[in-house]
């Protein structure tokens, strides 16, 4: 057991870490207010390599390990989670999956221009009756010979409205059920293609969520990633791997509001000593600290299994479910801490715990997590 970092992955720690800092840090209140997308952020994220971590670099990518992807996520998510979303989906499912499932000529047309972080995309998987159950996919591709006609709806979509690559999941062969399901890379500005309202969210405000609208959208047969009928596969094989950046994304909120509890402990005083003296602070903090180091373990057996080529389904989905529960829970507890300036905007933890939430839904709930848990324990 080795829980020593590489010199480049302390690197790459650092280098986001001051990103965070000094790019994410300012404003981030103003943009959960008025639901603002980093959009500039964004970009001096794809600038440093942040959107395209783990991409060979013969496709625009850093070449980087799934350990390193972790220390970074944590890093950014301590600040601005709606941010790091956005660099968990680029990373994990929309590069991951175009570089291990698609073609040479997919790869050289959209996976360099969103591994560079020239552009961003968007994984349209859910649906307004097709969350949790990602079988039952309403929106159809019927195959018309050299192109799919596209129709449906998908909703809760990260990116939604500022991606330019759409991976779209859609059924094929309605009678093969799952395993007549494909996904289809959709261009923004495609024929037929509708961008509905931003959602009004509790976290996360930052993130552009949108509903996606297909009707009557040709895409051509070379933009299919796989076989037909592979969509659904490609689905689980993705957010496997997606799980990793959520638990880390997770990770970050948590002890993110881990420190400032314990600068405002340290600061804030009553019966005349500073609050971090009395018992029932110290315990508090005691817990948040030890569950976010369990938390972080987690998470780096998940990624360790990833970059070691092991199969890592229970690993990711152990650190999600693990690391969302101590995201929510330690973020309460910092508001707590803060007492009446927890509940106001200006402390950054109520943002936190609202933000937090979010992490125990996409991605696959608490309970789907428990579901490929316990899956994998009895095969």
């Amino acid at each position: 057991m080795n829980f020593q970092f590489t010199e480049e992955q302390l690197a790459v720690q650092a280098a986001a870490r001051e990103f965070a800092q000094t790019e994410l840090l300012p404003g981030v209140i103003e943009r959960d207010e008025q639901q603002r997308f980093p959009a500039e952020q964004v970009k001096k994220m794809g600038e440093l390599g942040f959107l395209g971590m783990m991409v060979d670099p013969k496709y625009g990518g850093g070449g980087m390990d799934a350990v390193s992807y972790v220390l970074a996520m944590e890093e950014i998510s301590k600040v601005d989670a709606s941010a790091s979303v956005v660099m968990s989906v680029n990373n994990s499912l929309v590069c991951w999956g175009l570089e291990n499932f698609g073609t040479e000529e997919q790869k050289q047309k959209y996976l360099t221009k969103l591994a560079s972080g020239e552009v961003i995309g968007a994984f349209c998987l859910s649906e307004p009756e097709a969350g949790s159950d990602a079988t039952s996919q309403r929106t159809t591709a019927e195959d018309k010979g050299d192109y799919y006609l596209l129709n449906g709806t998908k909703n809760w979509i990260t990116n939604g409205s500022t991606a330019s690559v759409y991976l779209v999941f859609a059924q094929t062969h309605p009678e093969k059920r799952h395993r007549g399901i494909n996904v289809l890379i959709v261009e923004r500005g495609t024929e037929g293609f509708v961008v509905g309202p931003k959602e009004n969210k509790l976290g996360i405000r930052g993130s552009d969520t949108h509903s996606l609208m297909f009707t009557d959208v040709k895409v051509p047969k070379e933009n299919r990633i796989g076989d037909d009928g592979f969509g659904f596969k490609f689905a689980m094989a993705t957010l496997a791997g997606g799980r990793i950046g959520i638990a880390a994304q997770a990770l970050g909120i948590a002890s993110g509001a881990y420190e400032l509890a314990v600068k405002y402990a340290k600061e804030r005083k009553t019966f005349g000593v500073e609050i971090a003296k009395h018992q029932a602070i110290q315990f508090k903090l005691a817990d948040m600290a030890t569950n976010i180091e369990a938390a972080r373990l987690l998470c780096l057996q998940a990624a360790y299994d990833k970059d070691t080529h092991q199969d890592y389904t229970k690993s990711a989905a152990m650190a999600k479910l693990f690391a969302s529960k101590v995201a929510m829970e330690t973020t309460v507890e910092a508001v707590q801490v803060h007492g009446g300036y927890g509940f106001v905007k200006e402390y950054h933890v109520e943002r936190m715990m609202r933000d937090a939430k979010i992490t125990q839904i996409y991605e696959g709930t608490s309970e789907i997590q428990k579901i490929v848990i316990s899956r994998e324990l009895l095969k």
